[in-house]
């Protein structure tokens, strides 16, 4: 897709090319995800800015840490829905079927509090993730004290963590409105719309 002819964004995303100063950064991001997302590349005309983001979003994303990947990408997911951020909703979904997650579990994460295919402590975490992507935030004591029965605190850390990075990433898109890159589209329209989910204006 010519990023030059992307429609809807509010400001255009910056081609590679320009942006010399985070050639390492965007090659490891291309290395990963297979595409350079356009929020980072809105985010560009301030290197600092992507520097300080992908540290924190490479110690989120510690495939060493102690909350499984693929999960992570669901609970991002979920907060990204309860958020609204049709952006984000396509490329967690995407990355959780990328990490190995079966098709019809990302089905069902719409309906985690009585699908079989969610375990009590996933359900106590998504719970949170859906009370976390509100504004104002709706996470209760109760909510917490479930997540306490079946989390360590450093797992809970790891995913408030990353519930907070995608506070930060919702509220990045959809002001920006970024357009939402090829692979991620494909993989919501093909997978995610029969559940609501629309690109929309924020999100082409």
């Amino acid at each position: 897709m010519d990023q030059k002819t992307l429609p809807q964004a509010r400001l255009a995303p910056l081609a590679p090319g320009d942006l010399p100063d985070l050639k390492a950064e965007l090659d490891a991001t291309q290395k990963r995800m297979g595409f350079i997302p356009n929020s980072v590349l809105i985010m560009g005309r301030k290197p600092r800015m992507v520097k300080a983001y992908q540290a924190l979003s490479a110690a989120v994303w510690d495939p060493e840490g102690a909350v499984p990947m693929a999960f992570k990408r669901l609970l991002a997911h979920v907060a990204s829905r309860s958020a609204g951020c049709q952006y984000c909703m396509a490329h967690t979904a995407e990355g959780a079927a990328k990490l190995g997650v079966e098709q019809r579990k990302i089905d069902a994460v719409w309906d985690y509090r009585t699908s079989p295919l969610f375990s009590p402590a996933e359900r106590a975490a998504l719970d949170v993730a859906v009370g976390a992507g509100c504004v104002p935030n709706a996470v209760t004591d109760e909510m917490f004290l479930e997540l306490r029965k079946h989390w360590t605190e450093e797992q809970i850390v790891e995913i408030v963590g990353l519930l907070s990075l995608f506070g930060f990433l919702n509220r990045w898109n959809d002001t920006m409105a970024t357009p939402l890159e090829d692979e991620p589209a494909h993989f919501g329209e093909a997978h995610l719309a029969k559940h609501g989910w629309t690109i929309g204006k924020h999100a082409r």
